[in-house]
């Protein structure tokens, strides 16, 4: 029996579109601008005009930002329930007018009606809802953080809608106002919840919408009044944000591109893997970040999953998106069709197999037919680059350790989804797979509670959940710090003794795998006193001494899997075995920095490692109920391997507080002690060396800290730096290299941080640094 046709109306649509003369300005301090310079939004179904739309200039942006940021301390002033009320009432108003939205979203975005009616709408007010509770719980839960400030939000054409939910729902519960920047393509929804932000009584400046292309993104990115920095979209963009950003002390977070892994094992239920998969892949035309594009099937089960893959492609129906009964609707715009069909064919000149749903595609519009391609590579172009089409690429394994393998095989980490009917399988699985989120028997599942994100050039941050609050937020410790690093008074040091241990000449060495090691260019630099006397000498590390101590960090991968009580006793061993030493690294530090209570320092430093090592089996993951028949487990993952730059000032305190927040959740470190006071970490040997901690989990190069912290920005195997040694131009080339890989980074400016200070030097805002949220969706039953 044959579909009949079943259009949504779109006469509501069109109206409103008519309403407004065909014609937006942009919306800022609650007010429409009168359209100038303008541009066509069309429909990718048939390529027909939908409306003019403003493109936004610079002097539009700098008005924008001046109402946000004049809005901002009255927002905050409303209190949590205010802006809990406000954000209720637009949670209301996306649900009365949700079939409106619906039918513009299909309009001006190409995805099937069924898709913007029953996934993104409910979807999008669910995290008006969800966040009205975070904005007034605030006081409570946040009761240690503040509003950042004015926020910068920019957003792709995929889910124009919903992405624009994802990030005003957490910024205004926060606290924040909003200068948003929809895609260029897909701009008429954002203009029409303009409109419903007016209605539902948000203070004027609050939420400011500015259309346009890349310029305006730029603009927002470069202002100097923006606080923070949310995008969602290409990876090359992010780094190029991520460059731009560097040094500016903006909070940054990005969302970004992806290359699923969708792993079927033979005990599945292929049937339902089948179905799955559509879903993953042939969801919103294959235009989705976490799209599970690259399908990874047991050797034995290939061929009959495939066949059955290749039936129910067979019977996808392509057609006019606002269908109710169409499954693939049209791409967003031609230039992406024609870089999907280029990509395709050189697959096909590579060798590759093509197999295409038999479909008819329309004369007029922006059409891809779902597309599933065999034989290819792991290393083929097809297999690593991000398609963003309706383009599946499929390749076998034969055991659960070689789809591991396969799977992490990208420079991505956003999503992955695994089929089994072995839980204890799958929940094997789940964990080695580098992904922000894994489904297990399912797909494509979001909800406002649960965070979403990704890992390595997938980007940082995330949205959903509590995490995604932290995104909007601000530790008051930090605005506590002192401008500058804390200078110590000192006294006059006192000359050592013979024989006492540090009157005997000697240089220290690196400390690179649990062994000492002298350093590969065979150079130092002597150290002197407080008294400008000479106290030793340490290695001059250079780039060959990083990628060993790189090396030694990835042989230690166990330190990762040891549990959290194991890790918390080498914790206290070290504090241990430092209390027993306590009186010569006092008289160490008393030497090298004159410091007139160098005990105080030493019992913090103790005191600071008995600290992480309480929190190394209490920094718990979450437990999410969302509205599914099932659990989503959030799990706390170490980063990795993290490079530590760390400061001069208080050189043992310093270095043991950067150190060991790292070490309780798992990461390997590869630290830079003090430039001027390294002793103070490089004494620290003998007691490493009597405290069980694996060769390789802690790594320390003694050197220029500007040098190593290019390379260490620069390695692609280092996962995060952190730099804390107080040089401003030394943070931002931090993150200006870091780009290039997108790692992680933690930096304090020109600023200085009172280390003694618990509520400066520990916490969950640290371990939040050393640590990266990982959502696993566990259904229950079928």
């Amino acid at each position: 029996m044959d579909y009949g046709p079943a259009p949504e109306s779109t006469k509501e649509a069109q109206a409103w579109l008519d309403q407004h003369e065909r014609r937006f300005g942009l919306f800022i301090d609650n007010a429409w601008l009168e359209p100038a310079d303008t541009f066509a939004t069309t429909n990718p179904a048939d390529g027909k005009e939908l409306a003019q739309v403003s493109q936004a200039s610079g002097a539009d942006v700098d008005r924008a930002v001046e109402a946000a940021r004049r809005a901002q301390p009255g927002w905050v002033a409303l209190g949590g329930h205010g802006r809990a009320r406000v954000m209720y009432a637009l949670a209301r108003l996306l649900q009365k007018h949700a079939r409106l939205f619906a039918v513009i979203e299909t309009l001006d975005n190409g995805k099937t009606i069924r898709e913007t009616r029953d996934a993104d709408l409910p979807l999008a007010s669910r995290h008006f809802y969800h966040h009205a509770g975070w904005a007034q719980l605030q006081s409570e839960e946040f009761a240690d953080y503040r509003a950042v400030g004015v926020v910068g939000q920019i957003v792709p054409w995929n889910f124009p809608l919903l992405m624009l939910a994802w990030k005003i729902a957490p910024a205004l519960a926060a606290g924040n106002t909003v200068v948003f920047k929809p895609a260029e393509f897909t701009s008429l929804s954002a203009l029409l919840f303009a409109e419903i932000c007016q209605q539902a009584g948000v203070p004027a400046g609050v939420v400011n919408i500015v259309t346009g292309d890349g310029r305006v993104g730029e603009a927002i990115v470069n202002h100097a009044g923006i606080d923070k920095i949310a995008f969602t979209g290409s990876t090359e963009v992010g780094r190029i944000i991520r460059k731009a950003t560097a040094g500016s002390g903006k909070k940054l977070s990005l969302e970004l591109g992806g290359k699923s892994p969708f792993i079927v094992f033979e005990d599945a239920d292929l049937d339902a893997a089948v179905e799955g998969l559509v879903d993953s892949i042939w969801f919103n035309q294959g235009q989705v970040c976490c799209a599970g594009s690259r399908l990874l099937v047991q050797e034995s089960i290939e061929e009959r999953f495939l066949a059955k893959l290749r039936a129910r492609m067979d019977k996808l129906r392509l057609g006019s998106p606002i269908e109710k009964s169409v499954d693939i609707g049209a791409l967003v715009d031609p230039i992406q069709r024609q870089r999907i069909e280029g990509l395709v064919e050189a697959a096909r000149a590579e060798g590759c197999t093509i197999y295409q749903s038999v479909c008819e595609l329309p004369a007029t519009g922006s059409w891809f037919p779902p597309t599933l391609i065999t034989g290819a590579s792991t290393s083929a172009g097809i297999a690593q680059t991000e398609i963003f089409g309706p383009v599946l690429v499929a390749m076998s394994f034969r055991t659960p350790v070689e789809a591991v393998q396969l799977a992490n095989n990208t420079v991505y980490g956003l999503a992955a989804c695994v089929w089994s009917e072995s839980i204890s399988l799958a929940l094997d699985v789940a964990p080695q797979i580098k992904a922000g989120v894994v489904w297990i028997n399912t797909a494509n599942q979001f909800d406002a509670a649960c965070g979403f994100g990704g890992y390595r050039e997938s980007g940082f941050g995330r949205e959903g959940g509590k995490e995604g609050m932290y995104e909007y937020m601000t530790a008051l410790s930090e605005d506590a710090r002192p401008a500058v690093p804390l200078v110590e008074s000192k006294g006059k040091a006192k000359p050592a003794e013979a024989p006492g241990p540090f009157a005997i000449d000697r240089t220290a060495k690196m400390y690179i795998g649990g062994k000492q090691a002298r350093p590969d260019g065979a150079y130092t630099r002597a150290i002197t006193g407080a008294n400008g006397a000479f106290v030793g000498d340490v290695g001059e590390g250079g780039r060959k001494d990083i990628r060993n101590a790189v090396e030694a960090a990835h042989k230690a991968s166990g330190w990762a899997k040891a549990t959290s009580h194991n890790r918390a006793q080498v914790l206290y061993y070290i504090a241990e075995n430092l209390a027993i030493r306590a009186d010569e690294f006092a008289a160490r530090i008393a030497a090298m920095t004159g410091a007139k209570n160098p005990e105080k320092e030493v019992q913090a430093s103790i005191e600071r490692l008995f600290y992480y090592a309480a929190w190394a089996d209490k920094y718990d993951g979450l437990a999410h109920q969302p509205p599914m028949h099932g659990i989503t487990v959030a799990l706390n993952e170490p980063v990795g391997v993290i490079g530590i730059i760390c400061p001069n000032e208080s050189p043992l305190l310093g270095f043991i507080s950067l150190v060991a927040p790292a070490l309780a959740l798992g990461n390997r470190v590869i630290a830079v002690p003090s430039e001027a006071y390294p002793l103070a970490a490089t004494d620290l040997y003998q007691v490493l060396d009597t405290s069980d901690l694996p060769g390789g989990a802690l790594n320390i190069i003694t050197g220029s800290a500007n040098e190593l912290a290019k390379t260490l920005a620069s390695h692609s195997d280092v996962d995060a730096v952190w730099r804390h040694d107080g040089s401003a131009e030394g943070c931002a080339e931090v993150e200006r290299l870091s780009a290039e890989s997108l790692k992680r980074t933690w930096v304090g400016g020109g600023k200085g941080r009172d280390w003694y200070d618990t509520k400066q030097a520990g916490g969950r805002a640290v371990l939040a640094h050393a640590s990266q949220v990982k959502n696993v969706w566990i259904p229950y039953g079928v």
